[in-house]
């Protein structure tokens, strides 16, 4: 870690000719002491006392290896080192000669970025080695985060931010020619993630690190990410993102720690009575650290990301020399691509290969990684029922379910644990957070896929679903046979699987039941299965609904036949003809199918929703049955959002103003001092201040939107942002309809009459449709024609525009979010989860527009009813619309009529919207029959839209609700969240290095 002194010089392009190797930037001489920042360690490296280990659990041998930085004896110093401008800049010319990726002969802002980069990471690899040697020597519980995204964004400004050394970096940087903000542009948004799932997963690494918890995050190191969003005439176009083009200075490979992970294969049974997993398909799953440091604290935790290949022995030589190029890379391509891209389409057989291989991957090198990590602590002697008590595993919505079968395959398989010792372990240790109530959400998998792909998982999900009906049963009994079928149908793993053996005979009718005469049998048929398909599809969702078709019936074309005119007679006379008999049409077996929450809810300890309303409706309709079983087991923990991020660096402006009028930074840390902004909302110099600081965001809003689309706005009209992934339940196309009945209103007024109405507006949106969610991309099609049209009208002028931000990211967010205010949250209430972009832009002083979903209702009863703007049906209701929707009873304002005619009369280009407007027409039908309830919610989303044009226009009161949405946000920090999790789930405790 050896830095060097250089003479610093101004200028736009920095020479690096003066290099003295004696200079420190870092006083190695210094003797221990208590650093509030950070660690720094002598340069004479000593004999190593302990060695570090990796093992791989999968074929058993355990590798010795050495770490040059963790594995010193007890006399490495470590010592308290605030650095300077001075010094940070002479790091910066060393890593810029000395680890460099690019030519020497420039210091150009890329170069600057890279080796800025690795200067801070100098920093936080010292603290990040002390973190884990600390937890190394205590052997603390630790909890290990798993989730398919991290949607980190820039690392930059918010390490320095973290380690307070934002004024010295900016010093240092303007010394060798460069501004600390330009510097900052140059970094990619890392593309680990797409939406609120993955950027939830970040603000708890960055809470977990900042309260001083013991825990690791994992993930995979996607090369291509979800894919950059380009807008084009036709509407959203995806390409490959290149976030590693350049390389990742954040991160660090450890080609020491690899774990083999298997695919496909057959299960065989040992002599000694143990299964093996042979044969198929090897890879390895390799790590990339990246280190997460914490605000105010030496506390720096780890991201670790696995990226996958496969041995160079498995590159056929032989093949490529007799011109087979492509079977000559198969073998490193397979392994390559599994980490090619978040969300591969799996529309298709290999698609859906690939996703699987994906989340095991995840569940297969983590829990490998864990086990050895506990193993290594444990010493000589290793007690696994001390496994529980060491180890919190937190699987991020379903993806990481595989955790809960992989750790039983190697306490069972490689450890030698009876299943019973495994059970109870897995069970403890394991826990899930549920994140949709979307049935299509809720994942399924191929039963015979996964056993291809996964034989011996496949063999212990069996297992446990064995448990489970065992279960059930000793629960309900088997006198009301009808309730038993029920509560089997609905909560098992394996969904249209066979009973287990020892359960085959449950349901045998009795023998006495063959006398019914067949036109009951089809009269019974007639009533039970109708309710059975109800029922499931109220558990299930519609993929269910389509399954549960009656077995076929020994008479079925007599059922047909008495349908005809003609009667049974007339067709037996026909049957006597010399013309082949009609073959009764087959009716295909459901697909037998892995309910992969289920068996969360089954093999863990506790269930999580992410906001109140959510987790009521987890227990009281997605998990019912299993809430009424196991209640113990089901909790709420609201999301949060780190406010670092998402007050303190992304809008300093405001931050300097909190403050300033509550007296102390404390609030960074301690959200809870926000509310004291109350007792000022009517101060007129604070609000002065408040509108002031908004403004500035404003105009680097207007910088960006000029940039990114070409259009030109006003910093005076009123910033309407709805910012999220596309979907239909979030409605932005409620949104997009309610500024066409706007732009139409404007259309048929004078001048005057809209200058009168309307306070200028500039309609924002921004957000990644996924590439085969075709109604999604007609979407954002429908929102850039309307720009198009509207943004060149010059009647309307500023009074409305209309703008999509192309490939929406953290980075944008982080410029959006501060010049808010007003944002749109009007999902179908009950669909969303939470959301957790409510809560950043509150915080950030803009006032929500949206209906009572998700984390959206304790944000009202925090920041105050008279300080939201809400409309539509409430979560209770929907059922019962869409069931008068079915019926033909939903009779549609005028005004959405008015709307849906509008768009159709061309005026917003040629392009044909039917199978948009469509969906929200008729009555039934897949596609069809408005499901998310967009023309019921449109006229109470105009009158309130309205409500908010009327509150622009007194700036004072709109302030006012502006600063109350700040002090109410407190609740909706992620530390928060995190001792929640950390108290109720992980049983965790906070470990602050001396």
């Amino acid at each position: 870690m050896a830095t060097s002194q250089f003479s610093a010089t101004h200028g736009k392009a920095a020479t690096f000719s003066h290099y003295d190797y004696r200079s420190k930037l870092i006083d190695f001489s210094c003797k221990a002491t208590k650093s509030k920042l950070f660690f720094v360690r002598t340069l004479n490296w000593r004999p190593l006392r302990r060695p570090f280990s990796v093992t791989n659990v999968s074929s058993e041998p355990t590798h010795k290896l050495t770490d040059p930085i963790t594995d010193q004896d007890d006399s490495t110093t470590l010592s308290s080192f605030t650095p300077d401008a001075a010094s940070i800049a002479s790091s910066i010319k060393y890593h810029a000669e000395f680890t460099p990726s690019f030519s020497p002969e420039r210091f150009d802002l890329p170069k600057a970025y890279f080796a800025t980069a690795q200067s801070v990471r100098d920093s936080l690899i010292i603290n990040w080695n002390a973190t884990y040697d600390y937890y190394e020597k205590l052997n603390v519980k630790q909890a290990y985060y798993l989730s398919m995204e991290f949607l980190q964004g820039r690392a930059l400004l918010n390490a320095i931010g973290n380690l307070e050394l934002t004024g010295a970096y900016a010093e240092a940087l303007s010394k060798l020619g460069h501004e600390l903000e330009q510097v900052a542009f140059q970094e990619p948004d890392a593309a680990l993630g797409n939406g609120g799932l993955g950027r939830l997963a970040s603000c708890f690494l960055d809470s977990l690190a900042t309260l001083n918890y013991p825990a690791w995050g994992y993930g995979l190191r996607y090369k291509y990410g979800l894919f950059k969003q380009l807008i084009t005439k036709d509407g959203q176009e995806e390409v490959a993102e290149d976030w590693l083009e350049m390389g990742n200075p954040w991160e660090i490979p450890r080609n020491d720690v690899s774990y083999p992970v298997k695919f496909f294969g057959k299960v065989v049974s040992g002599t000694d009575g143990i299964n093996h997993w042979i044969g198929g398909e090897d890879i390895r799953a390799v790590a990339y650290d990246v280190p997460i440091p914490g605000y105010k604290t030496k506390t720096t935790i780890n991201l670790r990301l696995w990226s996958t290949k496969a041995p160079s022995e498995d590159f056929d030589l032989e093949a490529l020399n007799s011109g087979e190029h492509t079977k000559a890379n198969e073998a490193l391509s397979n392994a390559e691509k599994i980490c090619y891209v978040l969300y591969p389409g799996d529309d298709s057989i290999e698609g859906k290969i690939l996703r699987l291989k994906q989340q095991y991957t995840l569940c297969s090198a983590s829990l490998q990684d864990i086990v050895a990590r506990f193993e290594r602590r444990s010493g000589a002697s290793i007690n696994w029922e001390e496994f529980p008590e060491k180890v919190a595993v937190q699987m991020n919505d379903t993806h990481p379910t595989l955790c809960i079968p992989e750790l039983l395959r190697i306490l069972i398989d490689l450890k030698g644990l009876t299943w019973t010792e495994a059970w109870k372990i897995t069970q403890r240790t394991v826990a899930y957070t549920n994140h949709t109530v979307l049935p299509e959400a809720l994942e399924k998998w191929s039963f015979e896929l996964m056993t291809k792909l996964l034989p011996r998982h496949v063999e212990i999900i069996k297992m446990i679903d064995e448990e489970l009906i065992g279960t059930i049963i000793k629960e309900y009994g088997s006198i009301d046979s009808d309730l038993l079928e029920k509560k089997l149908k609905e909560m098992r793993i394996l969904e249209n699987v066979d009973l287990p053996a020892a359960y085959a005979d449950l349901f045998v009718k009795p023998e006495e039941s063959i006398t019914v005469s067949p036109s009951q049998e089809l009269e019974n048929s007639e009533k039970v299965e109708p309710i059975d398909e109800e029922d499931e599809s109220e558990e299930e969702g519609p993929v269910e609904t389509k399954q549960e078709l009656p077995e076929p019936e020994p008479k079925p074309i007599d059922e047909e036949d008495e349908s005809e005119e003609e009667g049974p007679v007339e067709k037996k006379q026909e049957l006597s003809e010399p013309e082949p008999e009609p073959v009764p049409v087959p009716v295909p077996e459901p697909p037998k199918l892995v309910r992969m929450a289920n068996l969360c809810v089954v093999g863990g300890h506790a269930v999580n929703g992410v906001a109140e309303i959510h987790s009521e409706i987890v227990k009281e309709e997605v998990f019912n049955s299993f809430y009424k079983l196991w209640p113990e087991k089901f909790q709420n923990k609201t999301n949060g959002v780190t406010p670092r991020r998402w007050i303190r660096f992304c809008n300093p402006d405001l931050s300097k103003i909190i403050t300033k009028w509550i007296g102390t930074e404390d609030w960074i840390l301690n959200t809870e001092k926000l509310a004291e902004l109350r007792k000022f909302a009517d101060n007129e110099d604070l609000q002065t201040q408040w509108r002031e600081a908004k403004k500035s965001n404003k105009l680097k809003v207007v910088s960006l939107i000029k940039e990114k689309t070409g259009y030109s706005v006003s910093p005076d009209a009123l910033f309407d942002i709805q910012v999220k992934r596309i979907h239909e339940y979030k409605r932005q196309l409620l949104n997009i309809l309610g500024i066409v009945y706007r732009y139409k209103q404007m259309k048929e007024m004078s001048a005057s009459e809209r200058k009168e109405k309307f306070v200028p507006r500039v309609c924002i949106f921004g957000g990644k449709a996924f590439a085969t969610y075709i109604q999604a991309k007609r979407i954002v099609k429908f929102i850039t024609d309307v720009a198009a049209t509207v943004n060149h009208d010059p009647e309307i002028g500023d009074l409305l525009k209309v703008v999509f931000v192309p490939d929406y990211n953290v980075s944008v967010a982080e410029l959006l979010i501060p010049a808010s205010e007003l944002s749109q949250h009007i999902s179908t209430a009950g669909m969303e989860a939470s959301g957790t972009s409510n809560m950043k832009f509150s915080m950030n002083g803009c006032i929500l527009i949206g209906t009572l979903d998700g984390a959206n209702v304790e944000i009202r009863q925090e920041v105050g009813e008279d300080n939201f703007f809400l409309f539509g049906a409430e979560a209770h209701e929907i059922a019962g619309l869409r069931k008068e929707r079915a019926e033909g009873q939903f009779v549609p304002d005028p005004q959405f009529d008015e709307v849906k005619e509008y768009v159709r009369s061309g005026v917003f280009g040629s392009y044909n919207y039917d199978e948009l407007i469509g969906s929200l027409e008729g009555n039934e039908g897949f596609g069809r029959a408005d499901y998310f309830l967009v023309g019921k919610d449109f006229p109470s989303y105009i009158e309130c839209q309205e409500k908010v044009d009327e509150a622009y226009k007194d700036q004072k009161k709109w302030t006012r609700m502006s600063i109350l949405n700040t002090a109410g946000s407190y609740k909706f920090s992620s530390d928060r969240t995190i001792h929640e999790y950390a108290k109720d789930i992980w049983n965790i405790q906070p470990v602050e290095l001396p």
